[in-house]
């Protein structure tokens, strides 16, 4: 399903279909190779789901099984999400926007939160992935009656970095990743733009969703895609790693780190 993600985005980049011409690439006979910012972009946007795609699922030495309506949600994410993001990396007006930004600090320091989510993101998965090693190499699997038990998942504590104080320190590190590309894709969304909470209240009280519309749209207009991929993982991720957590004291009750949160240090 993640994987849906980054052939929909090769695709558009392709089509360029807001741009007349398409990405262009690095080129060994210029100075500089030729690298512009969309490219760099587009480059940490395919390691990522080179990473979540392929070499996390193929490492990995066992997996709990997905319903089909998980994967379907996936899918159905994961497809606009990667048209919409290679569309704003192709177009025009992010030519413009990025046309210094091989310059600027803001870019460099987008890029380098990436990194460091990229790599906390890898490494907290890490520690999952050895927990499973480790069962399996220690034969509890093989003291099960046959193999369809033995591929049955070995759940314990995650032990290591930020799991010494919040439950998915993977999920708070994807969070860290997508701001940092979206820092150093676009501007920030304008907040002055949003409108009054009281009249925003009255509309929908009264049902209003046409004027509603109306007061939302010119903040809704100044949210790029970058943006919109940072806070709609945070709208579907904080859930479940609400839930997570639950299911980690629930199963492991006292034995569970009072002190951890679920997502977010020290508050959630």
């Amino acid at each position: 399903m993640e994987l849906v993600s980054p052939l929909t985005f090769l695709l558009t980049s392709y089509l360029h279909p807001f741009s007349p011409t398409p990405l262009p690439l690095p080129s060994f006979s210029r100075p500089t190779l030729g690298i512009t910012p969309q490219f760099v972009l587009t480059s940490l946007y395919l390691v990522h789901y080179l990473n979540r795609a392929l070499i996390s699922p193929l490492r990995s030495p066992s997996r709990s099984k997905s319903h089909l309506i998980v994967i379907s949600a996936g899918i159905v994410f994961n497809t606009p999400n990667g048209f919409l993001l290679a569309a704003f990396l192709t177009s025009a007006s992010t030519a413009a926007y990025l046309s210094h930004a091989l310059y600027s600090p803001r870019f460099w320091v987008g890029i380098v939160t990436w990194a460091v989510g990229f790599a906390g993101n890898v490494y907290h998965d890490e520690i999952l992935l050895n927990m499973r090693r480790k069962a399996i190499a220690k034969g509890k699997a093989k003291e099960l009656d046959d193999d369809k038990q033995a591929r049955q998942p070995h759940y314990a504590i995650p032990h290591g970095g930020l799991y010494s104080i919040i439950s998915f320190p993977n999920y708070l590190c994807e969070w860290v990743e997508w701001f940092g590309f979206a820092l150093a894709a676009s501007p920030f969304p304008n907040f002055s733009l949003f409108p009054d909470a009281k009249e925003l209240l009255v509309t929908a009280r009264g049902a209003q969703f046409t004027e509603m519309g109306h007061l939302l749209s010119p903040f809704v207009d100044s949210i790029s895609p970058p943006w919109v991929f940072f806070l709609v993982e945070i709208l579907t991720m904080t859930p479940r790693a609400v839930r997570g957590h639950r299911w980690y004291h629930a199963r492991f009750k006292e034995s569970y780190p009072r002190e951890r949160r679920a997502i977010v240090p020290w508050l959630l």
